[in-house]
């Protein structure tokens, strides 16, 4: 088993749910021809370099994964047949020293996908928190007029 990255740019026209259906079907595409798929990275919607098939924007995703060397011809021929990409890069990593790149990579992108999911819990819990101070500090503040009206 090889270690292998690719980059699959999904058309810009499609709805979120279309986008994720087709990135759906590509991690299919790799699993069905025995791959592991070790983490993923969606980079969202950017800007293409040159415009291509009329598309100035495309949907980023990269998918880091093992698979046996053969099954990568399979792999990327589905790729081809797949009208819903733009583009698509296949890289090897090989050497010991790009192994231990693609391991560092790896653990970038499950960290970025948990970071949002952890970021998104507590951001849940301060809105609460907030919401309870704010309905404490309203008669506090309708208390301070009158103690300062009383001053004057």
């Amino acid at each position: 088993m090889r270690h292998y990255e690719n980059l699959v740019i999904v058309k810009p026209t499609f709805t979120a749910e279309e986008i994720q259906a087709s990135i759906k079907a590509v991690e299919e595409v790799i699993t069905s021809n025995g791959g592991e798929i070790a983490a993923t990275n969606a980079m969202g919607m950017r800007k293409l370099a040159y415009p291509i098939d009329k598309n100035e924007r495309g949907y980023y995703y990269v998918i880091y994964y093992s698979v046996a060397p053969a099954a990568i011809a399979e792999i990327e021929r589905r790729f081809r047949i797949n009208e819903d990409l733009l583009r698509f890069v296949t890289i090897k990593y090989d050497s010991n020293r790009e192994i231990k790149a693609w391991n560092s990579l790896v653990e970038k992108a499950n960290k970025a996908s948990e970071a949002p999911k952890a970021e998104e819990a507590p951001k849940a819990e301060e809105v609460s928190a907030t919401e309870t101070p704010k309905a404490e500090d309203a008669p506090k503040a309708e208390e301070a007029p009158a103690t300062e009206a009383a001053a004057e």
